[in-house]
């Protein structure tokens, strides 16, 4: 498959704008923020299935406010995170301050500038969606990782609901309307969201069979693509109604794929 290439200075200023602004209220929205518990143990679980229980050197990309970076820390992974919206990276840092297993860089996610082979693994969480040149992006990821190192993403096809989401939708604003649960994004948030999305190589849709050639293409093999179910569970504990029927509404999936040792 191919996606062409396009300029993408402008819209890559208007995601960090768009992320920045996110950064005030991204650990109050249910989904983003990893709540302790349940949701907390459920993320680790699916992070320990795919990358083993050994120490890693583990580049995370995107790290937003550093809740993925928490949970690979609790997983004895030495972690560099990674993000180009200072503001997200300021509430990682503050997060995960004297932390000597974590070290923060500001930089994009689609051109890292780290070193060849450096990692064991390279880690993100809804990432992949936004990027704006993709086979790019797969390339670099593959670069920096060190002979059978591995890459491994959390996402999914956010740009429309399943057959399940579209019938449970109506009842999810009902709850808002009706005080069910906190708006998901400020005014004005949905707007620009939708607005970034229709600008983007996976804006009509993220799905596994659209990545993997692009992952091959890139130098990756062994692709394995899993459920989120196990973390959609976790989230589900404790969560009130609205929030319960959320994680029912988009098809999300678990991707990895490994860089061949006999790439050196």
């Amino acid at each position: 498959m191919n996606i062409a290439l396009r300029p993408n200075h402008d819209l890559k200023e208007d995601i960090r704008s768009y992320w920045s602004d996110r950064s005030k209220t991204f650990d109050q929205d249910f989904g983003h923020r990893i709540a302790d518990g349940p949701e907390f143990r459920a993320w680790a679980t699916a992070i320990r299935d795919e990358l083993g229980d050994r120490p890693l050197k583990v580049l995370e990309l995107a790290c937003g406010t550093g809740e993925i970076t928490r949970v690979l820390l609790s997983l004895g992974h030495t972690v560099t995170a990674l993000d180009f919206s200072e503001a997200m990276l300021d509430v990682a840092k503050r997060k995960h301050a004297g932390n000597p297993n974590a070290r923060f860089i500001l930089a994009d996610a689609e051109n890292t500038m780290e070193p060849d082979a450096a990692y064991d693994a390279v880690v993100c969480r809804h990432l992949v969606w936004t990027l704006t040149e993709p086979s790019r992006a797969f390339q670099d990821w593959h670069r920096l990782l060190k002979p059978g190192g591995t890459l491994l993403f959390f996402d999914g096809d956010w740009a429309g609901p399943s057959l399940l989401g579209r019938c449970i939708t109506p009842i999810i604003t009902l709850l808002a309307r009706i005080g069910g649960g906190r708006k998901q994004l400020d005014g004005g948030m949905g707007e620009r969201h939708a607005a970034i999305m229709s600008q983007l190589p996976f804006g009509s849709g993220l799905r596994p069979d659209l990545l993997t050639p692009l992952l091959a293409d890139a130098g990756f093999r062994d692709a394995i693509v899993r459920s989120q179910r196990g973390i959609d569970v976790g989230q589900r504990k404790g969560a009130t109604l609205r929030d319960k029927l959320r994680t029912l509404v988009y098809r999300k999936f678990v991707m990895r794929c490994t860089k061949p040792v006999a790439d050196r």
